[in-house]
């Protein structure tokens, strides 16, 4: 909800950025650069959103000192072409850039050279190397565009996770606080504040990390310039401007119900226990009309929007989390990564198979490979893609309903990874805790029948009859004997399930990315129902609209150009 106007505000500034992921700490330094005192605040304990623990990889083209260096010919007006391409087909039909809104991609065209040398001149080292493709989604074909920040060992004692993603986040920290941003930490927005039609300001509350046995609430791993307090709520005002830069809304079940009524509760987040996408954001400028943009973006089955093929036997199944950080208490497991998913087989709550273990995810990443000639905006591109959509039909198969779904939300249940000893053994995995999570995620018998009965989870409507688990099994190693998978096509079926024990490991997809939100224009301000900008309210990254792509580089450069923006407003006392 909007909050009337106040005039007890605890604290002042003249850009306030909500969220200090990928697009908040470089929104929040740049408005410093542009001489604008900035507040950070961040729900989280520590800084980095979903990007701290991501892999570090950044989509920036239009002519970087990289591509430079590397003589790859590039240009905004390129980068421009390639994202708004309307002939760009995935292998499964659907459109990579097709909705992308013009006016967005022209100012991302337009800046994501100069971002990539913000990131240099803030600290950011990428391997020297030529740019590539390497893990790139939607980032367009007529130039490589993806870069890749260095590791450092030091890093890894400042990460939830060691992720990459923290080579990218530290020094942008450190940047930012070294240039007098201040944080404050532990706070979630729960309201813009609107005076005279203009956002003024924000009111927040207290929202500290407590890990379950410990004494005292999670800190941030720096604190230098945080703003010491566990005032229930805080109001904050804005002399310049807001940036709303949330990371999106993954983890707000209702909110992403809206563009695809298939993610029920079941369906798990990228992020999570790290930090949460709550859509706190966009519900905070909905409160005031803004409107939200570019939805079909979402409902797109391509690219990173939904992740199949990810670690296995924990809830939180993005990564292999790390047993010495803070959170691991919260995650309960590493998980399993899998080598070869030809080591087991997937089925559906009530013990059937639904799909050819080793396709995994949607189409991800460049097109230049997949269309043989791919030439910008020619309508042949669509005549030379390689069309195959049954193998990318996991989504559809993974969260259709069965014959254990039920009122009110008739979610598909879980996935269970099924493999045998000798699967273990080939795979090379430690299948107790830490590694699995035996409370509700991890389960095993020394028969087929026994594994079925053990499984008890929330999402389970209904116990899994063991028959139908020993048939499953039973028919998958008829095709194996005969080399043949009759059912879904997985080629050439290895290995038999057959050696006890067995094992029944949690394995759902994920909501990965959010490629719809707020409707914003080319300077990053918020646009409401009736096509007005909201005077005051700037939106950067995944809680932004009209933009499908994946990863940091959008998120970046939205940042860069919402805080070089909002330090350019007049100050109102």
């Amino acid at each position: 909800m909007a909050q009337a106007a106040t005039k007890d505000w605890d604290l002042e500034a003249d850009v306030i950025v909500i969220g200090s992921g990928a697009a908040g700490l470089p929104a929040a330094i740049k408005a410093a650069d542009g001489g604008a005192s900035v507040i950070v605040v961040e729900a989280n304990y520590d800084v980095g959103g979903h990007a701290i623990i991501s892999g570090g990889h950044m989509a920036l083209g239009g002519g970087t000192s990289a591509q430079k260096k590397y003589h790859i010919p590039d240009s905004p007006d390129t980068v421009f072409s390639d994202l708004t391409d309307w002939s760009i087909v995935q292998p499964n039909g659907w459109p990579d850039h097709r909705y992308n809104d013009r006016a967005v991609i022209r100012a991302f065209a337009d800046h994501c050279a100069l971002t990539f040398e913000f990131f240099l001149a803030n600290g950011v080292v990428f391997t020297d190397k030529a740019p590539d493709n390497q893990g790139a989604s939607t980032t367009g074909n007529s130039a490589p565009r993806e870069n890749h920040a260095v590791w450092t060992k030091s890093a890894g004692l400042e990460s939830p996770n060691a992720a990459n993603g923290t080579s990218v986040i530290r020094p942008l920290e450190a940047s930012a606080r070294a240039k007098g941003v201040r944080f404050l930490m532990s706070y979630k927005m729960t309201s813009l504040v609107r005076e005279a039609g203009r956002v003024s300001g924000i009111s927040a509350q207290y929202t500290p990390r407590i890990i379950p046995g410990a004494t005292a609430p999670l800190r941030s791993f720096r604190s230098d310039g945080n703003i010491e307090s566990t005032k229930p709520a805080m109001s904050l005002r804005a002399h310049k401007a807001v940036i709303i830069a949330t990371g999106g809304s993954t983890s707000n079940l209702n909110f992403r119900r809206m563009f695809d009524p298939r993610l029920t509760a079941v369906i798990q987040c990228a992020g999570e226990p790290y930090s949460y996408q709550d859509a706190s954001g966009e519900l905070a400028a909905m409160a005031l009309g803004a409107s939200l943009w570019g939805l079909v973006n979402q409902t797109l089955e391509n690219g990173a929007t939904l992740r199949a093929q990810r670690t296995i036997g924990q809830q939180h199944n993005y990564i292999e989390w790390k047993v010495e950080n803070p959170i691991f208490p919260l995650a309960r497991a590493t998980g399993l990564s899998v080598k070869d998913w030809q080591d087991l087989i997937l089925v559906n709550q009530v013990g059937k198979r639904f799909y050819d273990e080793t396709k995994g995810d949607p189409p991800h990443g460049s097109m230049g490979h997949q269309i043989e000639p791919c030439t910008p905006n020619d309508y042949r591109n669509n005549e030379n893609i390689k069309f195959n959509p049954t193998k990318y039909n996991f989504t559809n198969a993974a969260l259709a309903m069965n014959e254990y779904s039920e009122p009110p939300d008739y979610s598909p249940g879980p996935i269970w990874a099924i493999f045998d000893a000798d699967a273990v053994q080939r795979e090379g995995w430690k299948v107790a805790p830490p590694h699995v999570d035996p409370q509700g995620y991890f389960f095993s018998s020394n028969t087929l029948a026994g594994l079925a009965a053990a499984i008890d989870n929330e999402y389970q409507a209904k116990p899994m009859k063991g028959a139908t688990l020993q048939a499953t099994v039973e028919r998958f190693n008829a095709f194996v004997d005969s080399g043949e998978d009759k059912d879904f096509g997985k080629p050439a079926p290895k290995y038999k399930i057959q050696t006890p024990p067995f094992y029944a490991a949690w394995g759902m997809p994920l909501v990965h990315d959010m490629r719809a939100g707020l409707r914003i224009n080319a300077q990053c301000q918020v646009i409401d129902m009736n096509g007005q900008m909201i005077p005051g309210l700037y939106c950067a990254g995944e809680s932004a609209g009209g933009f499908n792509q994946h990863g940091m580089g959008r998120c970046a450069t939205q940042g860069y150009i919402a805080g070089m923006s909002a330090a350019a407003e007049p100050r109102r006392e």
